[in-house]
């Protein structure tokens, strides 16, 4: 089984979606962990409510500093960084840098905020079935 890293700076979000997606649709093949440079005091809580309309449960998870997997040897490290600040992480056998936007940056109404959430959700599941999906 292939293990991947996914990495963005507060891992309250993209890369607490992607980790919890893979799990929950590739676990036959995958396993996926999530971490932060900086990371966040708590997950972002509609990040929890994207996920859990698409039948991904990550209630549970919390934000990791990417220190926590140091000297770990991780077969994928997929940074999900727009504003090119994602650590490097010397124990992954390849690197992808995939940019999705930063969830917290989203503004507006409650609805529209929920529909950026969503947007982004999506992109990052939809790559993901595209570029891990296949055997």
């Amino acid at each position: 089984m292939k293990k991947i890293l996914f990495v963005c700076t507060h891992n309250a979000g993209r890369s607490q979606m992607a980790e919890g997606y893979v799990n929950a649709t590739y676990g036959d093949r995958y396993s996926a962990f999530s971490a932060g440079s900086e990371p966040a005091s708590r997950m972002n809580p509609l990040i929890i409510q994207a996920m859990q309309e698409i039948g991904v449960d990550i209630s549970g998870h919390t934000p990791k500093l990417i220190d926590q997997f140091d000297g770990i040897e991780m077969d994928l490290l997929i940074t999900l960084c727009d504003s090119g600040t994602c650590p490097l992480f010397p124990w992954a056998k390849e690197t992808i840098h995939q940019t999705f936007p930063d969830p917290k940056a989203v503004t507006g109404t409650d609805d529209e905020v929920m529909a950026g959430i969503r947007e982004i959700r999506d992109a990052i599941t939809g790559w993901i079935d595209e570029n891990l999906g296949e055997v």
